[in-house]
């Protein structure tokens, strides 16, 4: 949809010969607009990441009941292994449905990667399990967590460049983090409804029927979060570049966009990226998606208590995720996950320690510790991440870097905890694994450039008002933030080469009269 876009000449000059920002360079991004495309964004990642937390919250019953003739080791690993094969799809999904977001818009894959995880969990929620079918239940129940991966693969790459695109420049960390805390929350809703049907349904029911519940209760959920997505639009950012991409594409169709031009031409930003995403995703995962598994079957709390225990631990941290967000704005996006990786190194022993106490105070500290280290890391992904690649390959860079990433480590990382503890019977073995990590992530941190409160690679500065665009042009030879030389020269680099490009731009709600500055 046009938003009342009118061409300028981007190359103003002064009398020096530099280049200056006009307030007809500047996009603003109106209210409406903004509370809409981060409600529909977050109730979609939401929603995807219940999807996947449940499977977390019933996996030594998935184990049981897929896996009947298995010793507890032995189903506890195919459980884990399962969710693990999710992961070997997710790159594909990055890549294929990266390089369709970098071409057919961000908004329209973001609503077919919803429809397809919550038809693929409702899948998993009617299939039949070992006893009725015999060995096509496992064999099936694969296939789904295959589907599952292809779809999250082009899920979070999508919807963080969504979000980091649409956000105001100097509100990006906090408005990208709102993505994460809507990732968490869905692991967090997903984790009290198995809590709540197994204090409510006798374990005879829930090991039959009782555990589909929530698997099949994702349709009707992902219609509603469908609803919500299909209202947003594509990007300002990915608007402007859209004519210049298909020009591009005419000459050269595997350009930038392409997945070999974005490994060649991004490969460095690729490794940074790939590293800071173990970290994050290593213990993050540990924290979600194992811990379960990990009180129930090494520390020996029952499966009750096990899920009870991991969730009022998520709902705080995923309210403290905004607030970390909202700190990278002020002291950088570097800072933070500087911090996030140290506290990962340091924390991370005394964590499964204090959890190994057996006490249920101490094994909660030691949740709230394992989630100190978390929020630093992932209240700041959305935000730093998306600004490593200019806009027409920002979708599938984040795809390949992300899912790569996910894939190698973070969808193994129950796995792993859990053979580390099979093999070496010592339960504190998982903190090694998050240390291990932490350690790459501190690395690739260093070489980091910082992002915060400066307009994505690729594009002019985003603001949230008339008055702070104003304001930005006023005092654009003050503002430490604000290198205009580079961002004319990246602009045109990316999408704004094109004299057809779209630079006068105001995002209004659909509803409001548009113009221009």
């Amino acid at each position: 949809m046009d938003h009342g876009v009118e061409q300028v000449d981007r190359k103003k000059m002064t009398k020096g010969g530099r280049r200056r920002l006009e307030v007809s360079d500047v996009t603003v991004v109106e209210p409406p607009v903004l509370k809409k495309t981060i409600a529909g964004t977050v109730v979609g990642n939401l929603m995807e990441w219940y999807d996947v937390g449940v499977y977390g919250y019933v996996a030594v019953i998935i184990g049981r009941m897929f896996l009947p003739d298995g010793s507890a080791s032995a189903q506890n690993l195919f459980s884990l292994g399962v969710f693990a094969v999710t992961f070997i799809a997710r790159p594909l999904g990055g890549i294929v449905l990266g390089q369709l977001g970098d071409r057919l818009g961000r908004q329209k894959i973001l609503a077919f990667t919803l429809l397809m995880m919550a038809s693929a969990t409702f899948l998993i929620g009617i299939l039949p399990d070992h006893s009725t079918i015999g060995v096509w239940a496992p064999i099936l129940l694969i296939v789904l967590k295959l589907i599952q991966g292809f779809s999250t693969g082009g899920e979070y790459a999508g919807a963080t460049t969504f979000i980091s695109e649409y956000a105001p420049d100097r509100h990006r960390g906090f408005l990208a983090s709102l993505l994460d805390l809507g990732s968490y929350m869905g692991f967090a809703v997903g984790a009290a409804f198995v809590s709540v049907l197994q204090m409510t349904l006798s374990q005879g029911f829930m090991d039959s029927w009782g555990w589909r519940i929530p698997f099949m209760a994702a349709l009707p959920l992902g219609v509603i979060a469908l609803y919500f997505r299909t209202r947003i639009e594509d990007t300002p950012a990915f608007q402007a570049a859209q004519e210049t991409m298909a020009e591009e594409e005419a000459d050269e169709p595997r350009g930038l966009s392409g997945f070999v031009g974005t490994l060649r031409s991004f490969h460095r930003e690729i490794i940074l990226a790939i590293a800071i995403v173990a970290a994050a995703n290593t213990a993050g995962y540990a924290l979600t998606s194992y811990m379960p598994t990990y009180l129930t079957t090494t520390l020996g709390y029952d499966e009750v208590h096990g899920n009870l225990l991991t969730l009022p631990v998520l709902v705080i941290m995923s309210l403290c995720i905004p607030l970390v967000g909202a700190l990278s704005d002020r002291i950088g996006r570097k800072t933070v996950l500087t911090i996030a990786s140290v506290m990962g190194i340091v924390l991370a022993i005394p964590a499964f320690l204090l959890m190994m106490h057996g006490a249920i105070w101490s094994t909660l500290v030691g949740l709230m510790t394992l989630a100190i280290p978390v929020a630093f890391y992932v209240s700041n992904i959305a935000s730093a991440l998306p600004a490593l690649f200019p806009t027409s390959s920002r979708y599938g860079g984040m795809g390949i870097a992300y899912n790569i990433a996910v894939a190698v480590f973070a969808g193994t990382a129950p796995f792993i905890m859990e053979g580390l503890v099979t093999l070496t019977k010592q339960p504190l073995a998982p903190a090694f694994w998050v240390m291990l990590t932490s350690i790459a992530g501190f690395v690739a941190i260093l070489f980091l450039k910082e992002s915060a409160r400066k307009p994505m690679p690729g594009t002019l500065p985003t603001v949230g008002s008339r008055e702070e665009a104003h304001e930005l042009v006023a005092t654009q030879d003050t503002n430490p933030d604000l290198d205009v030389e580079e961002i004319f020269a990246l602009a045109e680099m990316d999408s704004a080469a094109s004299p057809a490009s779209p630079t006068d731009r105001v995002v209004a709600d659909q509803t409001e009269p548009v113009g221009s500055l």
